[in-house]
């Protein structure tokens, strides 16, 4: 077996290698530019090999860096992780010249599958179905939009060899078509280093399901069940799970045989994801084939057993598959949260900073032991696992220059409804702090009736958030829970303060029973009786609940007991209360006197400041392009400027007609959060 393979990636994918790697007796060497100097993967390595500035394209992917870091530590082979030089044949034929094996398939495989349009035609070749598109080149923009009219509409516009959602564009017209294909272009240079594009069909209501297959280099290939990848945004997955609740046997085999013998007609030997779209009538087509270990390859491993990264290293090495498909077995359910440095509340835009708090859930293993796929003594119902793999850390920060990608979160479970209460006992016992952060939106997509009942399709996040992700508005029963709670906690809180020693002669002060509960626009006055155990908490109407708990001021998770249901609350000071995280919903609540709350009332609301004529820019990013000039008149949904952030081009466009009056910014300037770009008369 290798001695020492090097890592040629960052964040937690290079941290789940480096785990395997250890498990194995493998050591292992890190590579890490400027902003990653003190990463989590650089501290988990045995050793570590600066390779170059922040940004990817001088560092991460230039591959004569890469392997100056490898003739440095002598490693004997290379993992690549996803993205950067995972998919280049360049890379993985500098690496054989040299001797140094390639944790992934052979080069051939690399080219004919790595490139999407290649592989669609190989594809067609071994009558596998696909959509319909163009496989060419396509030299600029006015070609694009030609073939997308002869497509027709709406088509998809795709980097040849992106992946992960970079170089992706939906066109519904021309207009889009030429947009689209631009800026699927840019994203493709910066990102890999390859700008070619191609179109096809983009169908509508479908499901993005896909295959997982293993390889060996004796001729030797078996697929590892499905994973449904449907619920998307610009493409980029956000939750996956295996086995997908769409699928039924006979269609999984059909897929699996499929994807299985697409992969031994280019020699493929490595683990390798063959992506298909499913319809509604459970007809598949074949999308692209990624030559390499998927983002979503850890719900796999939770309902087979197989290690993926360990088999890729024993592949890699030269070792026959030690399992048949017949061996393969699939149990029980996992579901996958991708926990992204993405303010929902601002349209999913990318967040960048210090992470001041991050205390992910404990992660816990299924009591009995999976061995490829096979159980070792019983799987009791109620038994379920937690798996976070992450690439930071509590005072780490998250960089403008790589992807936003804070954590991935999973459960497992005998059967998918206790996944997904896994799922959201996991995601509410979710510290993270100091960045905008999907938590509440996974929260919510848990909890979607669309969801529960496995009906999604890549539209689900389009159709149900039409206009944004605004939070959860919360039922009168979850309200009355909270502010029981509250009114719990802050009795606490006050009983503490009573005992602040230094206190002024005869200012004694004394902690009421009475108090009156503010939150989501109503108000709950309620009377609360303690003893040693808890406190019942009377509503006006006559109801109570009873709220136990141990939580003590200044923590900020607080797990109660209300009237003998569990209740996980994220719990922020705020002046007279909380700010209160639960279940994809953030609230404030107010608990007062009955006086403070009569008074509270006269008090004036403070009203934001007006930035209506004012262009801002939505995250901490780089200006790439200035489309107008001071004293034009724009047009509602005109292209206004490109800004880059996290590998991402986004362009913000005019919400009305309007003329600009001043522009601040220029191409190269880098701005932070709601920095004035332009304004408006």
């Amino acid at each position: 077996m290798f001695k020492k393979i090097l890592i040629a990636n960052r964040g937690e994918i290079a941290c789940r290698v480096i785990k395997t790697a250890k498990k194995m007796g493998i050591k292992t060497v890190a590579i890490y530019s400027d902003a990653d100097k003190q990463a989590l993967h650089v501290q988990m390595a045995d050793e570590a090999v600066h390779i170059g500035p922040p940004p990817a394209n001088q560092s991460y992917i230039v591959i004569e860096n890469v392997m100056r870091a490898i003739k440095e530590t002598g490693a004997e082979a290379v993992h690549p992780g996803y993205g950067f030089l995972s998919e280049n044949s360049k890379f993985a034929e500098a690496l054989e010249a040299a001797g140094v094996a390639f944790i992934g398939p052979p080069v051939g495989a690399i080219e004919k599958m790595g490139d999407k349009i290649t592989s669609k035609k190989i594809a067609q070749e071994a009558k596998v179905s696909t959509v319909p598109g163009h496989m060419g080149l396509i030299a600029d923009a006015e070609e694009a939009v030609k073939i997308s009219n002869e497509i027709g509409y709406p088509v998809m516009i795709k980097a040849s060899a992106g992946g992960g959602g970079k170089g992706m564009r939906i066109a519904w017209d021309d207009a889009g078509a030429r947009e689209g294909f631009q800026s699927s272009k840019n994203e493709a240079a910066n990102s890999f280093g390859d700008d070619r594009i191609f179109i096809e069909k983009f169908v509508t209501q479908p499901r993005h399901i896909e295959i997982q297959v293993l390889c060996d280099s004796h001729g030797n290939g078996i697929y590892l069940g499905e994973r449904e990848c449907s619920i998307q945004r610009r493409q980029q997955k956000v939750v996956e799970e295996a086995p997908s609740p769409f699928l039924d046997e006979a269609t999984r085999k059909a897929m699996g045989e499929q994807a299985v013998a697409l992969a031994k007609a280019v020699d493929y030997a490595s683990a390798g994801t063959v992506e298909f779209i499913v319809d509604g009538d459970k007809n598949f087509y074949f999308l692209e084939m990624n030559t390499r270990l998927q983002v979503e390859h850890p719900v796999t491993e939770l309902i087979t057993g197989v290690d993926l990264v360990e088999q890729m290293i024993r592949v890699a090495y030269g070792e026959k598959l030690a399992m048949a498909q017949d061996d393969v077995k699939l149990t029980g359910w996992a579901i996958e949260n991708r926990l992204y440095a993405e303010d929902p509340y601002r349209g999913f835009l990318p967040s960048i900073g210090r992470l001041t708090r991050y205390r992910p859930p404990e992660e816990t293993a299924a009591g009995p032991l999976l061995i490829n796929g096979k159980w070792q003594g019983d799987a009791p119902e109620g038994d379920f696992a937690v798996r976070n793999d992450t690439g930071v850390y509590e005072g780490g920060e998250i960089s403008m220059y790589y992807d936003p990608m804070i954590a991935k979160l999973c459960t497992w479970a005998p059967t998918r409804e206790a996944a997904i209460a896994h799922m959201r006992d996991a995601l509410d016992g979710f510290e993270l702090e100091g960045i905008g952060h999907n938590l509440p939106f996974l929260s919510a997509v848990m909890d979607h009736d669309i969801f529960i009942k496995g009906e999604m399709t890549t539209a689900f996040i389009e159709e149900q958030y039409p206009d944004g992700f605004e939070g959860v508005a919360l039922d009168e029963a979850a309200l009355r829970k909270i502010a029981a709670s509250a009114a719990a906690m802050h009795r606490v809180a006050e009983i503490r303060r009573t005992r602040v020693s230094g206190r002024m002669d005869n200012h004694e002060r004394r902690v009421g029973a009475e108090w009156v509960v503010s939150l989501q626009g109503q108000d709950y006055p309620v009377t609360i009786a303690a003893d040693r155990e808890g406190s019942d908490v009377h509503f006006e109407d006559g109801t109570v609940l009873r709220v136990a708990s141990k939580w003590t001021p200044g923590d900020q998770l607080a797990r109660l007991d209300v009237n003998g249901e569990g209740l996980v609350l994220k719990v922020g000071k705020i002046s007279g209360g909380f700010r209160i995280r639960s279940r994809g919903a953030e609230v404030k609540v107010h608990v007062r006197t009955p006086r403070q709350a009569e008074l509270a009332k006269l008090m004036p609301e403070k009203v934001a400041p007006d930035t209506s004529k004012m262009l801002l820019c939505p995250m901490p990013g780089l200006i790439v392009k200035i489309n107008v000039e001071e004293g034009e008149e724009v047009q509602e949904g005109q292209a206004l400027c490109t800004v880059e952030a996290m590998k991402m081009e986004n362009i913000l466009r005019a919400e009305r007609k309007g003329t600009v009056s001043k522009i601040n910014a220029a191409p190269g300037d880098s701005l932070a959060v709601d920095e004035v770009i332009m304004e408006f008369e």
